[in-house]
């Protein structure tokens, strides 16, 4: 592979899109695709270039990213990767799906002599903007090494966990803490708030202590604010949610926190709040609360 290998990206939304454009900015020349066509604009407005399929955009790409929302769409995108892809391709999906999944498209890539990867990411939108997204990836180690380079320009903490699958397996059990820390944050915003505590220096007292983490550092103002513009969407967490417990319940594994906060979720979601951030578990527990 070149010093700089082209990279196809598909998928350039809210997570794709900055990861995209900061490939770009790291050198790579970066061939991108999304089925809204502005999104395609955008990146070439960076200084990648577009493409009009899938096929024409991994075509000659070293290296082929996706960044889609479910497991379904990765399967459908991977089999058009597979068929167009040249032999040796480096494939990376850095889209969060069931474990059982990514198992299945490493598979089929083996097959199609393509290498495959799953390397889901944590750390949000502003991660993505920030290239600072921690990876965690699945598949051969000698793939791994071969993509390091490539997901450097996107992310700042960058493990290989293990053989294929393993990249989601952590990743589901990251966002079964991070729903968690973002329920537990709720809670405490409502409870405090309802003794009149003064709420900037109070989040900022709990993060310098054992209650710190990147939830309160990233969320903290927002639930303040009640600005709830999505970085991460209740919808696609509850897709994550669902992954979890699946597989938990597969492995034989119990996880009543996790459990409890999947279904308060789903009931965000099936209230209509899915296109909210996350972080709107707040709105729901401050209504529980009769506030």
């Amino acid at each position: 592979m070149t010093e700089k290998p082209t990279v196809a990206f598909i998928g350039l939304g809210i997570m794709g899109g900055p990861m995209a454009a900061n490939l770009v900015e790291a050198g790579f020349d970066v061939v991108g695709y999304n089925r809204s066509p502005e999104k395609v604009k955008e990146l070439v407005e960076k200084g990648g270039r577009g493409a009009e399929d899938v096929a024409g955009a991994v075509r000659d790409a070293d290296v082929v990213i996706t960044m889609v929302p479910d497991s379904p769409d990765v399967e459908a995108v991977s089999a058009e990767v597979f068929a167009a892809a040249r032999e040796g391709t480096l494939y990376i999906d850095m889209s969060t799906i069931r474990p059982d999944v990514a198992v299945r498209v490493a598979d089929a890539g083996r097959e199609a002599g393509v290498r495959v990867l799953d390397a889901p990411v944590s750390g949000g939108e502003a991660g993505a903007i920030e290239g600072s997204l921690s990876i965690m990836v699945g598949g051969a180690a000698e793939d791994f090494e071969a993509a390091k380079p490539v997901l450097d320009a996107v992310g700042k903490t960058i493990v290989y966990v293990g053989q294929a699958g393993s990249g989601q397996t952590v990743k589901a059990a990251n966002q079964l803490i991070v729903a968690g820390n973002i329920q537990l944050l709720a809670e405490a915003v409502v409870f405090l708030e309802a003794y009149g505590v003064d709420m900037r220096p109070a989040l900022e007292v709990l993060g310098g202590g054992l209650a710190g983490s990147t939830v309160l550092a990233r969320k903290g103002d927002g639930m303040l604010a009640r600005e709830f513009k999505p970085g991460f969407r209740l919808a696609l967490h509850h897709k994550d949610m669902g992954i979890v417990t699946s597989a938990a319940r597969e492995a034989g594994v119990t996880i009543p926190l996790g459990a409890v906060v999947a279904q308060l979720v789903a009931a965000m979601v099936a209230r209509g709040d899915g296109g909210l951030d996350h972080s709107g578990l707040l709105k729901l527990t401050q209504e529980l609360s009769g506030r």
